[in-house]
């Protein structure tokens, strides 16, 4: 699955266009970044950019931004009402989808070293990137600004991350790190400013001070009311939604405002906001309610009502949610192709695709034909006395299908890789040792992909037997089926691991894959018969 990593670089000129646009070209035109956002302010004098993209294309676009920004900015004519101390004040690196905070961490450092060099300007680093505690906060770091830059930089305890421990005028310093994602939120109050400020004290992290600490940890808030559109808002950052998520913020102003006798009308995200975010809140209704709900859409949908997205401005998920703003096509040409062409496809005259794929299809399609006959049962009122057995059974074999689709087109990528790499030179010894490395390479992720078809197929079997004890009778065929495609799938792709394995020379992987796929295969054999013999005691 694609890694997508935020940057937010704040650069210290929010007045001359040139610079601002000439700082946002050098992002959208860097391959893999895709701006989402600049926002200009022109009394803090300072521009937020906000961009995504893969981890090596974060990191080449902040370095792009940062010549222009040394070409461009002069600070020792910069005045604006915003705390900084260089061109770049700050860069952070922020984790969105299938990646770590300790990559975000590898990330920053990267930059940092980089642009250091690059440019010949000093740069710390801060929050999770931080490697000593007392520079770990921004204000930490920041503290005294520009103008107490130099004299800071001559005390050891501060000699820069990167970069030379000397004051470059034009510059400044630069602090750069990883943190997690924060989500700008406001929660709408029927109420006056007064009401809602008191809501946020309660619950804001920093409480009304050291000896009265609020509710919810890593928010910051105020309350405060907004003309345009005659509400208060209760205003926070949520700087780690894995800590508060929106949902609980919202339920948590729910209950001071009920407190208070002061109705709450919804709420609104300012900026983005991370998919996973969404869907826990989706998750959290669902569970509330007692609500069965699979389709990723529906879910969002749930959360939008729930929250009062809608209720200022339009929430739409497309422009909203960071993920669906940078979604691609899924390079899947296989899985994309019209059946009829796909079969004919494994029917020409390549060895791609081959049984891999077929494999992968098989094992989707078991899947799928319970996921199916599950849907089938639950909801219908006849069926009602099994609706609690259906909602367990039905998201694994959902799940399984939906992951397994991927796999297809994995399968004869792999094998492609393999194929190049039994075509490098081996003129030399170090040539040879090069191909001979990359082929063991190929092996092993052709051997893994097939496995990965068989662990997904594996986990369908528990769910898939109970579809044949509790779904419609009258789909039994269709379990049948299921199960026969389930096994045979499975027993393709173990095939496919075993025939890769012979030129493997690394035992000790033979052994444990090996081991593995044997177990596997055996237990879709034996789980196969149990759906069968299922199905004919009913």
């Amino acid at each position: 699955m694609r890694k997508i990593v935020e940057c937010v670089p704040n650069f210290s000129e929010g007045n001359d266009r040139e610079t601002i646009d000439a700082i946002a070209q050098a992002i959208t035109e860097t391959p893999g970044c895709t701006l989402l956002d600049v926002d200009p302010g022109k009394s803090t004098n300072r521009t937020v950019y906000t961009f995504v993209g893969d981890p090596d294309a974060v990191v080449q676009g902040a370095l792009n931004s940062a010549r222009v920004a040394r070409a461009r900015i002069d600070m020792r004519t910069h005045k604006g009402e915003h705390p900084r101390m260089g061109a770049m004040d700050v860069c952070p690196f922020i984790p969105v989808a299938n990646v770590s905070m300790d990559e975000c961490v590898a990330i920053s450092k990267t930059f940092g070293r980089l642009a250091a060099e690059a440019l010949g300007v000093p740069f710390f680093l801060y929050e999770a990137s931080a490697v000593h505690d007392y520079r770990r906060k921004l204000p930490q770091v920041r503290q005294g600004e520009y103008e107490g830059l130099a004299g800071r930089l001559e005390e050891p305890e501060w000699a820069p991350d990167f970069g030379p421990a000397a004051f470059v005028p034009q510059w400044g310093a630069t602090a750069t790190g990883a943190r997690s994602f924060l989500i700008a939120y406001n929660v709408n109050i029927l109420g006056t400013s007064n009401q809602a400020h008191r809501i946020a004290l309660n619950l804001r992290e920093a409480g009304r001070g050291p000896d009265v600490p609020g509710r919810l940890k890593a928010v910051k808030g105020m309350g405060w009311f907004v003309d345009e559109y005659n509400m208060a808002q209760v205003t926070v950052n949520l700087n780690d939604y894995q800590v508060t998520p929106i949902h609980t913020l919202f339920e948590e102003v729910k209950k001071e405002a009920a407190a208070l006798n002061v109705g709450v009308a919804g709420s609104e995200i300012v900026g983005l906001v991370p998919l996973a975010s969404i869907l826990m809140a989706a998750d959290y209704y669902m569970e509330k309610e007692n609500l069965f709900i699979l389709d990723e859409d529906q879910k969002v949908r749930l959360a939008v009502e729930r929250l009062g997205l809608n209720s200022v401005a339009p929430f739409d998920p497309k422009e909203k949610i960071i993920e669906y703003r940078v979604a691609e096509t899924p390079d899947e040409p296989l899985a994309a192709m019209r059946l009829r062409d796909f079969v004919q496809e494994v029917a020409s005259r390549s060895s791609a695709p081959g049984g891999g794929s077929v494999s992968a299809l098989l094992v989707a399609m078991g899947a799928g034909l319970g996921a199916m006959v599950g849907k089938l049962t639950y909801g219908v009122r006849k069926f009602e006395s099994v609706d609690a057995q259906m909602r367990k059974c039905i998201p694994p074999l959902h799940d399984a299908a939906a992951r397994l689709i991927p796999m297809i087109d994995a399968d004869t990528t792999a094998f492609k890789d393999f194929m190049a790499a039994l075509r490098l030179p081996r003129g030399t010894d170090a040539e040879r040792t090069a191909r001979a490395e990359q082929m063991q390479a190929g092996l092993k992720k052709a051997i893994d992909i097939p496995l990965t078809t068989m662990k997904l197929g594996d986990g369908a079997w528990d769910a898939l037997c109970d579809v044949a004890r509790y779904g419609n009778p009258a789909s039994r065929s269709d379990v049948e089926v299921g199960a026969r495609t389930l096994e045979t799938g499975i027993w393709g792709a173990y095939k496919n691991v075993m025939i890769n394995m012979t030129d493997i020379t690394d035992d000790e992987f033979r052994t444990r894959i090996v081991g593995e796929a044997e177990a596997i295969v055996k237990r879709a054999a034996q789980k196969c018969a149990d759906v069968l013999e299922i199905l004919e005691s009913r």
